[in-house]
């Protein structure tokens, strides 16, 4: 008889508490499924043994019947050359992007636009497809594996997503994953998730129980540089007692393994003198990256290799390619790598030295020069002994098995941060920050504003996102409006504004009036359409300008604050002017109020401030006389006791 086996303790749970939950890698090139099993995460395989599913979708159609048909994975990626323009491949790109990205203009598959949302939308034989909906047929393949593996329906899966993906970026991915019928437990970043698979935490704090039984566990940071097909991330994680902290995070949503494949075609192109132009068949643009992608693995086990591609029309190229020669092309891209390691480090405050461990996550970190990069930068031996491949996936499902309830006692916690700062648009064109860049979420900011006239009554509420002072520099989000607000004096209404950010990185933005209730929010699903490497843009243009910026802003404001005091005076002397000016103080005033909106038009600082103040100096005898009329008014037919019960109720109102 057959020995039963039986789990180490508190390693299994019984099977009618057991939740299935998994964790999805939905990556560029491929992406992969895993769960956890008698307390062990692993991948999970189709029925060939295969765990790794291409990120590739061929569309087809039956010329008699008109019924699509949707292949998915190895089948798809097989025909990737034959039938090239009903064959998606490297969706990823495409999420969260618009008809102005550049990513977009340089997809090799013909793209279309809706009017109405934006989105791109790919032409295939069986119709236009969103990048959304070909990501969800994706999903929905490695939800059907984990359900027949499993043997049973989802209770939820965790979805890793890159570090750096934006607003848009990440509620595309949590769209297509609810399309495909997964109900999504959270996004997790991919940097997080492969630290977690590398129990780095644990392993850390063991080496300190080593050292000494007695002193304090100490914080310790790590480094997870994840370089996959389509896009790069590095994020510096700060980790005590089973809590991971996203200090800062930075990458570019536009770089990867795809990048060298391209600069190796266009290597190809210029050995075998063949123009980029004359290479126009979709289905030979597409070998020339296969036969690339063939020459970077290879590379990445063998010093040289023989290269062989021949086109459609007969055409031929035979090349030998070294490891050193392709070193050389590659070595740009990794240099654009560095650049956010370098101000990961700068915005968490910290040097290399700090760094204790870096692990290499994402297939291209196979590339050898790669590696040597990364380990030359952070001065030590970067971490690669789990499959890079696998590690966010298995990193995922441990904390989908956390999330779905099976291990109640794990005192995990991940705490990620927003990439960029939040805030509204405020008189003058300023935008005001109310959440700062890598604050920790979830997380709520309130912040209280006014309105800019007498008797408004409505307020106009822009959401932007960027670290520069004024919205024109910065990203537009989304819009809405309060309105029923009680019309007051301007300045005297107090609007609370309240950011709250949720576990995945999504933004619900609320407004509410103090006196009236007035009530009105927004969840924010931006616009699909954050040009490509506009992050990394717009994070390096504020440290470059920031002193223009901030003389921007100062302008900005005193240019409010000039508007807002001719406006009011220009309403004081409309109502009651002539009751309390002679006709030459009048004229005085009215010069005063032109010099300030001359100072406007100049745009100088100084000019501006200066107007101003020659015009408070010069209406201080008629506001007093308008005040002290304002009290004998007010005092008229009353007692000095029903005065004093007036005066308390207007402070108190």
């Amino acid at each position: 008889m057959a020995l039963l086996q039986i789990s180490e303790p508190g390693q299994s749970t019984a099977p009618h508490q057991h939740r299935l939950a998994v964790g999805i890698d939905l990556g560029t090139t491929n992406s992969l499924v895993a769960t956890v099993r008698s307390g062990s995460a692993s991948v999970l395989a189709d029925e060939s043994g295969s765990s790794i599913v291409p990120s590739v979708v061929r569309y087809t159609s039956d010329q008699n019947n008109s019924d699509s048909h949707v292949v998915v994975g190895a089948a798809a990626l097989a025909e990737l050359v034959a039938d090239p323009m009903n064959t998606v491949a490297s969706i990823k790109r495409l999420m969260g992007k618009g008809a102005d990205d550049p990513v977009v203009a340089s997809y090799p598959n013909e793209i279309q636009f809706d009017a109405e949302d934006k989105l791109p939308r790919i032409r295939t034989v069986a119709g236009d497809v969103t990048p959304i909906e070909v990501s969800a047929e994706i999903l929905k393949v490695l939800r059907e594996r984990a359900e027949a593996s499993l043997g049973g329906e989802l209770v939820g899966a965790v979805v890793t997503v890159p570090a750096y993906f934006d607003d848009a970026e990440r509620q595309a991915t949590k769209d297509a994953a609810q399309l495909a019928g997964l109900h999504v437990l959270r996004l997790l970043n991919e940097p997080t998730a492969a630290a977690i698979a590398y129990g780095l935490d644990q392993k850390l704090s063991d080496a300190d129980s080593e050292s000494s039984a007695i002193e304090e566990p100490k914080e310790r940071l790590v480094a997870i540089y994840d370089l996959g097909g389509g896009t790069f991330d590095i994020s510096l994680l700060r980790m005590n007692r089973g809590i991971f902290e996203v200090l800062a995070t930075a990458g570019d949503t536009a770089l990867g393994g795809d990048d060298m494949d391209e600069l190796l075609v266009d290597w190809i192109l210029q050995q075998a003198a063949w123009s980029d132009a004359a290479v126009t068949d979709a289905g030979d643009r597409k070998l020339l990256r296969q036969r690339a992608r063939h020459a970077k693995e290879t590379l990445s086990a063998t010093d040289s290799m023989d290269l062989d591609v021949e086109l459609s029309d007969g055409r031929r190229f035979e090349a030998s390619l070294s490891r050193q020669e392709f070193n050389g092309l590659i070595e740009p891209l990794i240099k654009r790598t560095l650049a956010p390691s370098r101000r990961v480090l700068r915005d968490a405050g910290v040097d290399k030295d700090a760094v204790e461990a870096v692990v290499m996550v994402g297939g291209s970190t196979r590339v050898p020069r790669v590696r040597e990069a990364v380990s030359e930068f952070f001065g030590q031996d970067v971490l690669t002994d789990i499959n890079p491949d696998e590690v966010v996936a298995v990193g995922a499902a441990i904390q989908a098995d956390i999330l779905a309830g099976n291990k109640p006692d794990s005192d995990m916690l991940l705490l990620d941060v927003i990439p960029l700062s939040l805030g509204l648009e405020t008189m003058g064109g300023l935008a005001e920050k109310v959440v700062q860049r890598n604050t920790t979420i979830p997380v709520a900011r309130a912040q209280e504003f006014t309105t800019y006239k007498d008797g408004q009554t409505a307020m106009s509420l822009h959401v932007v996102q960027g670290e520069r002072e004024l919205v024109a520099d910065c990203r537009s989000l989304a819009r809405f409006e309060l309105r029923d607000i009680p019309a007051m004096v301007a300045g005297k209404a107090r609007i609370q504004v309240i950011f709250q950010i949720d576990a995945d990185g999504l933004l619900n933005v609320s407004a509410i009036e103090r006196e009236s209730g007035a009530v009105a929010s927004i969840d924010v699903k931006p616009s699909y359409g954050l040009s490509d490497g506009h992050i990394e843009k717009m994070l390096s243009d504020a440290m470059s300008n920031a002193s223009d910026d901030m003389q921007a802003r100062k302008l900005a404001e005193q240019q409010v604050e000039a508007q807002r005091v001719v406006e009011a005076l220009g309403s004081a002397l409309d109502k009651d002017g002539d009751r309390f000016l002679s006709a030459d103080e009048r004229s005085e005033l009215d010069s005063l109020r032109a010099a300030v909106v001359e100072s406007l038009a100049s745009g100088d600082s100084d000019q501006i401030k200066t107007a101003v103040k020659s015009l408070e100096t010069g209406s201080e005898s008629y506001v007093e006389r308008r005040m002290n009329a304002s009290v004998r008014d007010m005092m008229s037919g009353q007692s000095v006791g029903d005065v004093e019960k007036s005066i308390d109720n207007s402070e108190s109102g």
